[in-house]
């Protein structure tokens, strides 16, 4: 363990994963190094706000990633197209260097769901602790892609605000097109049909052109709409914001955020707590968000119809698809939907997280706002603005 005044961060384990938590005493954020993903991000015990995290643990029970084994776990967690990715997926993880099922021939090669970097193993390159911040480096190499890639995550003292950089690296002497997506998923007990909202300054979206598990699907396939009434294949619409719309089914649709604005989110809040878990991050590096819901209706293992979640997916790409499907695409709605790195070439992009209890009158979000100091929340009853410290905001570049 490692601590310096108020400022904790230490290797621990989380439900039987390796682990790392950073604590400012008011949140505490647990990231895993099976697959870098996210764990847990949640206000303290002792810092007097509700204490759930927004974050999606799966029903069944995770292991790392990349002791995945065919033989042994495909039945658990289903073949390897998708279960080495969901034998250890939970929360916030990335998708990179593809966003989307591998193909036949990739799968016979090991590769899983959304690419090498939610199944493997990342280690921890730097750990800093100060009287004011906490940062922790984790990194991994991607052999089949050619990258490297790592994620600094910094606190900051009396902030809720996570503060992530990353930098993917181009080893090779070759341009290279990939996908770069956070699929930031939400689950109970914050996601509840009754008490939770999500917000995205969204324009055009289009609903995913495969439907969905089995004729499970909520939505329409492959129809343009305008965010967030999308289309049901009954005729009907349907408004996204809401979640867990209909039991048994499920959906994925893309949405391109407004082009005129600079920054970028992605909020969803509880109502009943009051709590609200939020992304801000440069429209120009992630235009696109990719919505999914799982409503208890996927049957196969390790689903087993028992799964609610709804992922908030920003990212240089709009929709999980095979790479080859994806490259095929090019643009949609004349954006582009790949990210490019030149030979030897290297790109950081830097985004944050925050959490905040919302004042009683605040009523509905409408707009989320960046200043050099602060995350400015704008409500539809509020006469002001909610206002969360953010002392980081500016050496983000995102103001």
């Amino acid at each position: 363990m490692e601590r310096t005044g108020k400022l904790l961060g230490v290797k621990t384990n989380w439900q039987d994963r390796e682990a790392y938590l950073l604590d400012n005493h008011l949140i505490r954020l647990i990231t895993l190094t099976g697959g870098g993903h996210v764990a847990e991000f949640r206000f303290a015990d002792s810092s007097g706000f509700p204490t759930m995290s927004p974050l999606w643990v799966p029903p069944w029970k995770t292991i790392e990633p990349y002791r995945y084994r065919s033989k042994d776990h495909a039945g658990v967690y289903g073949t390897i197209t998708e279960g080495k990715l969901l034998s250890g997926i939970v929360g916030h993880n990335i998708c990179l260097d593809y966003f989307g099922s591998p193909s036949e021939e990739e799968a016979a090669q090991g590769l899983s769901q959304h690419g090498e970097a939610p199944s493997a193993r990342w280690r921890k390159t730097r750990l800093s602790l100060t009287r004011q911040r906490a940062a922790l480096t984790l990194s991994v190499r991607l052999p089949v892609s050619g990258l490297r890639f790592s994620r600094e995550i910094c606190l900051r003292a009396g902030e809720s605000v996570a503060y992530f950089k990353e930098t993917v690296t181009n080893e090779r002497q070759a341009d290279h097109f990939f996908h770069w997506t956070q699929h930031v998923t939400l689950g109970p007990p914050f996601l509840s049909n009754q008490d939770s909202r999500i917000f995205i300054p969204a324009t055009r979206a289009k609903t995913f052109p495969h439907g969905y598990d089995e004729g499970k699907a909520l939505l329409a396939s492959n129809q343009e709409f305008r965010w967030p009434a999308a289309p049901t294949p009954e005729g009907r619409k349907v408004d996204l914001t809401r979640v867990l719309l209909k039991a048994g089914l499920g959906f994925v649709a893309s949405a391109l955020l407004d082009p005129r604005r600079e920054i970028g989110f992605v909020a969803a809040t509880n109502i009943r707590e009051r709590l609200l878990i939020g992304y801000c991050f440069s429209r120009r590096d992630f235009p696109w968000v990719a919505v999914w819901e799982e409503n208890r209706a996927i049957a196969a293992p390790p689903w087993k119809g028992k799964c609610q979640a709804r992922g908030l997916e920003f990212g240089a790409s709009p929709v999980p698809v095979s790479r080859r499907e994806a490259f095929g695409l090019g643009s949609m709605f004349n954006v582009p939907t790949l990210a490019c790195l030149p030979a030897r070439g290297q790109k950081t992009i830097r985004y944050l997280a925050f959490l905040t209890q919302l004042p009683q009158n605040f009523g509905e979000l409408r707009d989320i706002q960046l200043s050099a100091n602060e995350i400015q929340l704008v409500g539809s009853r509020s006469k002001n603005v909610h206002r969360v410290p953010a002392s980081g905001a500016i050496q983000t570049g995102l103001v």
